[in-house]
């Protein structure tokens, strides 16, 4: 539940209990099965803001005041969108298609502060998470967002731009050392051209093509895009490069380079079926082993979604958890670099393990949320008035400071240890709470806990469970 989604739900502790781990993946797989809703975070005002600059010659009209509130009102809904998924992480019954399109949003990092592109990249994502790479490459690459974030649109006939090819064979298909500059150069100019008009639909310019002959990676003739796409797919590399990085992110990030490649070559050889590797994974006997179970630092995104999910709670002050997201040093739509997060160890440092092991404190407590992140310049990639607009400002996310203000239903949780011995409870809660044998004893966890009552006892013990360096792992 945790690699292949969000974490348990407290509803489903019982269940787990009886069912077998090849059954649970085919229950996952069948709730995953059906096309998701678009997220829309956008409302009537802003739609019509959108649609009236894509007029011809209104934007050119639009005086300063108003560009800068057609701004704010984006940079709001990108924060809002950013809610919105994390609701949908926490509540869908799709827990591995959310999952899934959580590792594509790191793997197709883009950052863009049109909240209309963010949502077409996103639903290409979702839409394909566990379907075909090929598809999703292709959808992904032929974005707005994706397009203007990696310069495709000053892409042209005689004056090529190699950035969005550069990006397509480093970080999405292939991997750094698996092709030359002079291929970067020749897809270069077979991606002339490509670009979107202002309501984000692609578009092809064919008089900005470069229609010369074009070699790469061993392939000649007068190639397009999509045919740099689909010359790329034909090589193995590609293949074994996505395998091994979703071995990283749903395995472990010590490589089974065996597993890897015998991963690859069944990836290969059915066209890129992302649903199919996913289960050859996730049913695998050695998955289990013990070398794999807890063997994953959660990252921040995990470790939010997964205590909403054990703990079902309404926010009163939903825009703090973009704060913590921040501070935590993974929020969405914000990606480091084109590159992505790069997960593992680096999700832990002093100050973010020590907010870590605070945060479940903070959800259920009134202490106010008065830590600020740090300014870190080259982690908003040179864009730190978006990034202080977005989280830093008091104006942007209007309540630092306050409490969180989580008001935790804790019936549905707690009736899951009612027939357990009081003495056992801590075990038993370990048992449902962590994926490794805790250091700690369970004297300790009695020091610390509320022994005024069962259910202030179990409350109390299930948050400091959660505060230990344990409970960071899955």
């Amino acid at each position: 539940m945790w690699r292949a989604g969000f974490g348990p739900a407290a509803s489903q502790l019982a269940q787990l209990q009886t069912l077998a781990p090849s059954q649970l993946y085919k229950a996952l797989q069948k709730a995953s099965a059906n096309s998701p809703a678009s997220l829309d975070a956008t409302d009537d005002y802003l739609k019509g803001l959108f649609k009236g600059i894509q007029e011809e010659g209104v934007r050119q009209m639009l005086d300063k005041e108003e560009r800068r509130n057609i701004q704010q009102q984006t940079k709001q809904a990108v924060k809002g969108l950013n809610l919105l998924w994390l609701d949908e992480m926490v509540n869908a019954n799709a827990q591995l298609r959310e999952k899934m399109a959580f590792f594509w949003h790191g793997h197709f990092a883009s950052r863009n502060l049109n909240v209309f592109y963010q949502q077409q990249l996103l639903d290409v994502i979702r839409q394909n998470a566990l379907g075909s790479f090929r598809d999703l490459l292709h959808g992904v690459s032929k974005s707005a967002a994706m397009l203007n974030f990696l310069n495709a649109q000053q892409n042209r006939k005689g004056h090529p731009n190699e950035n969005f090819a550069r990006e397509v064979m480093e970080l999405f298909t292939l991997g750094r050392g698996n092709y030359t500059e002079n291929d970067i150069k020749e897809a270069a100019r077979a991606f002339t051209g490509w670009g979107a008009n202002l309501q984000g639909d692609f578009v092809f310019r064919k008089f900005q093509h470069d229609t010369g002959t074009k070699t790469v990676l061993g392939h000649t003739g007068n190639f397009v895009g999509e045919n740099i796409l689909d010359i790329l797919l034909q090589q193995k590399q590609a293949a074994r490069f996505i395998t091994q990085k979703i071995y990283r992110f749903f395995v472990n990030d010590s490589v089974d380079q065996a597993k890897v490649d015998w991963l690859a070559e069944r990836f290969f050889q059915h066209d890129y079926n992302i649903g199919g590797l996913m289960e050859d994974i996730f049913t695998s006997d050695w998955f289990y082993e013990e070398k794999n179970i807890g063997a994953k630092i959660k990252s921040p995104i995990e470790l939010i979604a997964g205590i909403r999910r054990m703990l079902p709670m309404e926010i009163e002050n939903a825009d703090a958890q973009l704060l913590v997201q921040r501070l935590l040093g993974q929020m969405l739509f914000y990606p480091p670099n084109v590159a992505g997060w790069p997960g593992g160890k680096t999700w832990i440092d002093s100050s973010t393990l020590m907010f870590r092991l605070r945060l479940p404190q903070l959800i259920s407590d009134n202490d106010e949320l008065n830590v600020r992140p740090k300014s870190d310049d080259d982690q908003m990639m040179g864009r730190m008035d978006e990034g202080n607009a977005m989280v830093s400002s008091k104006k942007a996310v209007g309540k630092i400071g306050r409490p969180i203000r989580a008001v935790v239903d804790w019936s549905t949780y707690v009736k899951n240890f009612d027939s357990t011995p009081k003495e056992k409870l801590v075990d038993v809660m370990n048992g449902s709470l962590l994926q490794v044998t805790p250091a700690f004893g369970s004297n300790l966890i009695q020091q610390y806990a509320d022994s005024s009552s069962r259910e202030a006892f179990v409350k109390s013990a299930t948050l400091q469970i959660m505060s230990t360096p344990e409970y960071q792992l899955c």
